[in-house]
Formats: structure tokens, sequence, C-alpha cells
């Protein structure tokens, strides 16, 4: 069986989330944190977060993923923006306690002209204050496309987060199919070859989640275009051998396709007929 979902959106509650994905055909979701353009967030409405787990509990429900905000740039040179980062990462982790999410997931951050080495460093420093032991969630660094000055986009410099981090039990690593491809990772031609070098670096072990993506564009672009399962660059073979690979299936995959909420539907039941054809 596949763990699969998409993105829903918390606006309508965390009950309405877990409801909506199972109608969709999925077993797991992805929501962001808070206004992703912004740092606005609700007050926390026990109750609902409760009927959440209620049905994750009920349903057999993979993990969920919690996405941190775009505007959170653990990374930044100017000083407010830090400061803003670790403010908002913080109360996020503070907030998950008390919601039935032990996932989440964040980009690295960007140097904004700083440096590679520069940017790691402001990244370690910021997790180190703000990430505390008492923590119940996972936290995962999201391998990135390397578009402009993105901290992430290589396996090298994941490792260098997961291995300098304090609380390195806390931290994992979320994929992205585009993001890998269009970082210069094929995964069309060796798939299994890049499973190997992220055993080799940081270990499989550390992968807690997928966002399963075709790409608009061509290997090594480092441009971060999403495009529609079975209709970019990576095609539906490729994405078949992702999900069907013995050493990935029991992660949660979570859809980012450019849909609405009946795409994802279609993507998800199209995965799992293929999965099951496979198997046959």
């Amino acid at each position: 069986m596949i763990n699969i979902g998409c993105h829903i959106t918390v606006s309508k509650g965390y009950k309405y989330m877990g409801k909506r994905v199972l109608e969709l055909g999925g077993n797991t979701f992805q929501y962001f944190s808070r206004n992703p353009r912004g740092g606005s967030v609700k007050e926390i409405d026990k109750e609902d977060s409760l009927a959440l787990k209620e049905i994750m509990e009920e349903n057999n429900f993979a993990p969920i993923l919690t996405h941190a905000p775009y505007t959170l740039n653990m990374a930044a040179a100017k000083d407010d923006t830090y400061n803003f980062a670790k403010r908002i990462f913080r109360e996020d982790l503070e907030r998950l306690e008390i919601l039935p999410s032990n996932l989440y997931n964040f980009h690295p951050g960007c140097h904004t002209g700083m440096g590679v080495d520069w940017g790691l460093e402001r990244i370690i420093k910021g997790l180190n204050e703000v990430v505390f032991k008492e923590s119940t969630t996972t936290i995962l660094f999201e391998v990135m496309s390397g578009k402009s000055s993105e901290i992430g986009s290589n396996f090298e410099e994941i490792k260098i987060l997961l291995d300098n981090v304090n609380h390195r039990e806390k931290f994992g690593v979320c994929l992205d199919t585009c993001h890998l491809y269009e970082g210069g990772y094929d995964l069309v031609n060796n798939l299994e070859g890049v499973l190997e070098q992220i055993e080799n670096s940081f270990g499989l072990e550390k992968i807690k989640a997928i966002h399963l993506n075709d790409s608009k564009n061509p290997l090594g672009a480092r441009k971060d275009r999403h495009e529609k399962i079975g209709e970019g660059t990576l095609g539906i073979g490729t994405i078949l051998n992702i999900v069907s690979n013995n050493r990935l299936k029991d992660i949660p995959f979570i859809l980012e396709t450019p849909n609405e909420e009946d795409g994802y539907a279609r993507e998800i039941s199209l995965l799992k007929e293929l999965i099951e054809n496979e198997s046959n």
C-alpha cells in the first residue's frame, strides 16, 4: 500500500483536512503552519485538532507534514529577517506539541550572496537556538533545486546540516522529485544510483517524507518548476519507479503538483492503479 496524499488548505480547519484527503483517496497530507507568504497564524482550536487526531487513528494515516512558511529564511543576512525566522520556527514547534503532526518541513534558506559556508553556519546557529530537547517533532530539511542562493540543493550540504545541529535525532530530510531532478540528480536514468548517493551521505533512514512532483524543466535546470504527474520531464515511468521502490515504499508521498483538489484525486487514483497493476 502506498502512503500518499497532497497539499490541503488549513483555512477550513484540521478536521476538514483529514476528511477531505480521505475523499481524495489519500491517507496523509501536507498543510502550511501559517500564512505561507507572511507570518500570521490562527489560534489552535483544540477540539478541531482532536477531531483530526481521531480521523487519523481510525483510518490508519501515515505521518502528516506541516510546512513552514516561505518567508522563513534561517540563512538570512539581515538580522530582522533572521530573527523573524527564528521566532516563527520556535512558535511552530511549540504549536506542533498540541497538533497531531510530527513532521515539520522547511526550506533550509538562502544565503543572499554571503556564501554557502556562511549560510550553513547561520542555519545551524539559528536551529541550535530554537530547537528544544522536549520537542517531539521531527524537523525536515527539504532538498532544494539550487535556484538563486538556495542552500541544501545537494546531499553534501544536507549532511553538513544534519551533522552539526544539536538534538540530531530530531532531524530528517524531505526529498522533492522535481527539486532533485532540476538540481542535477538523474532520477530518470539512475534512480538506484541516486539512492546509493543518499545512503552513502546521510543515510536513507533520514528520509521521512517525499514531495512527489513531475518537472517542467530538464535535468540540472535549477529552476524549481513543478509539473503534473506524467506530464513533465520525469515522466510517469520514473514516478512509478520511485513510488514502488522497496527502499521508499513506507515513506509518505505528498503531491505538490499544479492542481486543484480534483486533479490531486486523479493523480492519487492513477498511482494506486499503476502500483496495483505492477504487483499483479
